[in-house]
This record gives C-alpha cells, structure tokens and sequence, in this order.
C-alpha cells in the first residue's frame, strides 16, 4: 500500500505571521501582537462557524479577524488598506523547508494540500511560493461547507485523496488539526514549528513529531 500524504497549508507550508512587516504601517510596534490575535481568531472564527452550521468561506473569516485584532488594539484601517493587506494574505511567504521537502517527498508519495482554505485561495497562496505544482491535488473544506477539524472533512479527505483502502497521513503544525486526524482514524505528523509549543493532553498522540519538515522523509519511514 502507498500512503497518501495531506498537507495543512496555513501555518504548516506558510507563514500567516509574515503579514507582521507589512502591519508595521499600520500598528507601528503592535504589528505581531495584530497577526497573532489575526491568525488566533481567524481560526476560531471557523470552529465556531462550523459548529453553529453557518458556514462562510475562510477568507470571510479572514476579514473578520483582521476587524478584530485591529478593533482590539484601537485602531482602524481604510477600506482600502484592509483589501490590500487580504489581498497580499494570498502571497504569505512560505516556510524555508516547505518546497525542499514537497520536492524530495514528491516521487514517492502522492501528495495533496488539504485546507480549511477555498481553492482560489489555495491556488495563489501555493502557486505564489512555486509550492502548488509539488500537488496531486487539492482538498479544500469548502467543497463540504464546514471546518476542520469536523470529522467529516477528514473523512472527505480519504475519498477525495483516493486513500480508503490506503494510509492517509496528515501533516500539520497545527496541534488542533493533528488531533482531529488522529480521532478521525488519520495518520498525523505534528510539525512542532516552536519549541516551547504545548500539545494539548487529550489522550490523542500524533503518529510522530518533527520540528522542521526537512525530517519527514525519514519520519515517514518509520510509520
């Protein structure tokens, strides 16, 4: 049996705290505290969203947030400026180790990018950083109208990457996602991105734990 791979794409392959320079403008020395609050809220608005079955697109959560942490450390963005800094979340940089290892893992496995992200958006954001052409596929909650970690999508994620009767592993830097796999029957390597990062106690271990994605291909072996 060949093992399928899915890889998280926010946080994972790219970097949403890399609108922290381009915030500057805008929160002067509050900028990372901005896209930390940003990027917290933006995933806890999809939870919430999905659980409350009222489903609207990540980048509409995406909007939200940003009103949020602006709102939350007093300040204010124009119309304008709020488009742009959305506008250039389709270009977040990606993480150095990212398409070294797409390229080394590429070959041997099928990959796939599967996200809470709509498929434009994955397309750009991946196609931006020369990540999306390492791709079988992409997988996007949006065609299931919900969020991970609801145990459907991953169950999506088995037949849209054609793993049901093969391993499916999910590859994450987010501990939240990681758990969702593992609970949904998924494979799941936690990318332990930040060393002082804390992996809930749920009971729910990843399969293994790398902190860079230089180390999957050898990781991948022992599972």
């Amino acid at each position: 049996m060949t093992m399928r791979l899915a890889f998280d794409v926010y946080g994972t392959l790219v970097d949403p705290m890399g609108m922290s320079d381009l915030l500057k403008q805008d929160a002067g020395e509050e900028a990372e505290a901005v896209a930390a609050l940003w990027r917290e809220k933006q995933l806890e608005f999809s939870f919430r969203k999905g659980l409350m079955k009222v489903y609207e697109d990540f980048g509409v959560c995406t909007r939200q947030a940003l009103r949020f942490a602006m709102a939350t450390h007093k300040l204010a963005l124009s119309e304008q400026r709020e488009n742009e800094l959305l506008t250039a979340y389709l270009s977040l940089p990606a993480f150095d180790d990212s398409l070294p290892a797409l390229q080394a893992l590429k070959g041997q496995y099928p990959l796939f990018a599967f996200s809470n992200g709509s498929y434009p958006a994955l397309e750009k954001v991946l196609g931006h950083n020369g990540l999306l052409e390492q791709f079988e596929g992409l997988v996007s909650v949006d065609d299931l109208k919900t969020f991970k970690p609801d145990p459907a999508v991953y169950t999506y994620a088995r037949r849209a990457t054609g793993a049901w009767d093969e391993p499916l592993c999910l590859v994450s830097s987010n501990a939240w996602d990681v758990i969702g796999a593992r609970a949904a029957g998924l494979l799941a390597v936690w990318v332990k991105r930040d060393a002082a990062k804390v992996f809930e106690d749920w009971g729910i271990e990843p399969s293994a734990v790398i902190s860079s994605l230089s180390e999957l291909p050898e990781t991948l072996k022992t599972l």
